[in-house]
């Protein structure tokens, strides 16, 4: 019985990657004429692109996307995107929920992976951890960004969360970016991608419920740098309270 699981998994995970390349090979040629309108309106043109690729996907792999509105976001409005990371389905559930325009930050090593890598360069703002210059020059990305018009979105754990607790030590850098532009922060939560594909097993991907949850806006109004700790306490202690309360299964710590 064990081996006839082994193949399901490995069958259902060669089906989803073939709908994953078959579709990003669909919207290239659309990806590569939207570059040429630069950053931002090429860059939001390619996001409507990659929210049909989320729709079929999604639909394809019998991923059950729902989601849920504690307070449903302004899309006429910019916001610092916060969102809990566990799995490698993180990326792709960003763009089938976000429904404005928006860009993340992400790790720079992606933009070398053939076909994907030239889609990743014009929708993320990439970052090099490893340099203090480049980081520094993907703040200033991120703000012209903001001043743009366009949200960004942030992982602030940076890293999966493999700690057993609903997250894992965050980065001030989100927070810094929210106070520094005066720009509202929206939680997001996904509680269940732990579930649909697990961070140590490319074949732990399967079917089933991903729920996206957007949480009640943090505004930022009038702080200062010195309100950044109180600041990243509140947003990360709403997200791991939610994180509870909507069953997320990694978590095995008593919050007790």
């Amino acid at each position: 019985m064990k081996w006839i699981k082994k193949a399901a998994s490995a069958l259902y995970f060669l089906w989803a990657g073939f709908w994953f390349i078959f579709f990003m090979f669909l919207i290239f040629p659309l990806v590569v004429t939207g570059s040429f309108f630069g950053k931002i309106k090429g860059g939001n043109f390619v996001y409507k692109l990659l929210h049909a690729w989320g729709d079929f996907w999604f639909f394809m792999v019998g991923m059950n996307v729902k989601r849920i509105m504690e307070e449903e976001p302004d899309t006429k409005k910019q916001y610092v995107f916060v969102v809990n990371h566990i799995s490698n389905l993180d990326a792709a559930l960003l763009v089938k929920v976000i429904r404005q325009p928006f860009r993340p930050l992400g790790k720079i090593e992606l933009k070398n992976v053939p076909v994907f890598g030239f889609i990743y360069k014009v929708c993320v703002v990439v970052v090099d951890r490893s340099s203090a210059e480049n980081r520094q020059q993907s703040i200033r990305h991120l703000k012209f960004v903001i001043r743009k018009g366009v949200s960004i979105l942030i992982f602030p754990e940076g890293t999966f969360n493999e700690t057993g607790r609903p997250m894992k030590e965050c980065f001030d850098g989100a927070f810094r970016l929210a106070v520094e532009t005066q720009t509202p922060i929206k939680p997001v939560i996904f509680p269940d991608n732990y579930s649909r594909f697990h961070y140590r097993s490319l074949l732990s991907l399967n079917p089933g419920k991903c729920r996206a949850v957007f949480l009640p806006m943090v505004p930022v109004d009038g702080l200062t740098m010195a309100d950044v700790p109180r600041l990243k306490q509140q947003v990360v202690s709403l997200m791991e309270t939610k994180l509870r309360e909507y069953n997320a299964e990694w978590i095995r710590e008593d919050p007790h």
